[in-house]
């Protein structure tokens, strides 16, 4: 997760294509064809919009494909103003340079060039990516070794040979590059005449970048054909859904300050909470929550306060360490919810910043964040004004499990 937040990365989702191999449809192309009850690029646009470092995500699609595009943005997760639409050209690595050149302005050091018809990207793959960048790699490419016998045939159709399969591999998407060198060798390409490039990695080998292979998914396919279609909807429709959710409880003791924060909004007051970090009780809880759905322990195992280097720390960098421990584990965060039990300060005038804080630290959109607050009726610790507590409820789809 700390890898994430030192690099900074584009999206390009190449959706321009007519699909002809896959026969005409009222769905239209193949990107727009409905598999699990969702057009095949909403599955695609969910992995990166979920996916933290993306900053900037172009969509690159056919003109006359607006209505189409603009339903299937409906049945994914709202991206926001990360989300650009720009139109492709009459091939793919036109349509590529179109999408690269809507981010030329933006401040990112990498790009990411996906298919729209692989849906079934995992996110170590993403993951894989960001290590090999980290390790100097420019050029970043996931691949299958090729496990079927291969035999060349002439224009009859008899095989003239066997060739080795040894050292081959068959590549997959996202293939990732140093941004500005896969756009300077897009540009080269183009202006040169060249139209033949069957992918982004041999733009970049004939540009004279090293393109550095990582380990893909076999489950990782593009889809071509009408069949690949139906089956990648069976693929989705015998999975159950794999929804998860999580609880945490936090409460820390009041003490003589100038002001509480939760949610990572300062509120002035009288007292301030105790405790080892910025005591934010309701990040804590939903840190506690988060963890909860893929089993990976509670606050204190990941920020134990016996290290002092989490002293005064702001309570987000738990949160966010969380919620990327979600996101390596498959998980696709839906929803969170915090009810804070006080006395005092009153939480109403800051409730909607707070939800716009924990939007912003989870990478979701406002609708999926609540907060909410009660007293606890003058009883107890909370009644005697001694401390605050914090519930916290985290709902979490993780990839289907097969039936």
């Amino acid at each position: 997760m700390l890898a994430e937040k030192t690099l900074s990365c584009g999206v390009v989702i190449v959706a321009a294509g007519r699909g002809e191999r896959a026969g005409s449809h009222a769905e239209g192309p193949k990107q727009y064809r409905r598999i699990g009850g969702r057009p095949v690029i909403s599955h695609t646009l969910d992995l990166f919009v979920n996916w933290q470092p993306a900053r900037h995500i172009v969509v690159v699609i056919h003109a006359d494909d607006e209505a189409f595009f603009e339903a299937a943005r409906a049945a994914s997760l709202p991206a926001g103003d990360r989300l650009t639409v720009v139109h492709g050209g009459a091939t793919r690595q036109q349509s590529v340079l179109a999408g690269l050149e809507a981010l030329a302005d933006s401040d990112i050091g990498h790009v990411l060039i996906q298919d729209a018809v692989r849906p079934f990207v995992e996110p170590v793959i993403l993951e894989r990516t960001l290590a090999a960048f980290h390790n100097g790699a420019r050029a970043v490419l996931p691949a299958v070794a090729v496990a079927d016998t291969l035999k060349r045939a002439d224009a009859s159709g008899n095989v003239m040979e066997t060739v080795s399969r040894s050292g081959l591999f068959a590549a997959q998407t996202p293939q990732s590059f140093d941004f500005a060198a896969i756009l300077e060798a897009h540009r080269r390409a183009a202006a040169s005449g060249r139209s033949d490039f069957t992918d982004d990695a041999s733009i970049a080998e004939w540009a004279g970048l090293s393109v550095h292979l990582i380990e893909g998914s076999a489950g990782n396919v593009k889809l071509t054909l009408r069949e690949d279609i139906t089956m990648a909807d069976q693929r989705l429709s015998q999975s159950l859904p794999d929804v998860r959710t999580g609880n945490g409880y936090d409460v820390h003791q009041l003490v003589p300050g100038d002001g509480v924060t939760l949610c990572g909004i300062l509120i002035p007051h009288d007292q301030k909470l105790s405790g080892h970090s910025d005591a934010d009780v309701a990040l804590h809880a939903l840190t506690d929550a988060l963890l909860a759905t893929c089993g990976a322990g509670d606050i204190g195992d990941h920020f134990p306060p016996t290290d002092m280097q989490w002293k005064g720390a702001a309570s987000r960098i738990f949160l966010e360490h969380a919620a990327g421990i979600v996101r390596e584990n498959g998980g696709t965060i839906m929803n969170a919810d915090v009810s804070l039990i006080a006395e005092a300060p009153k939480i109403g005038p800051h409730r909607e910043a707070m939800r716009k804080n924990l939007s912003d630290m989870l990478g979701i959109s406002l609708d999926r964040c609540s907060v909410k607050a009660t007293t606890n009726e003058k009883i107890g610790f909370v009644g005697r004004r001694e401390g605050i507590a914090a519930i916290a409820t985290a709902t979490v789809v993780y990839r289907g499990t097969d039936l």
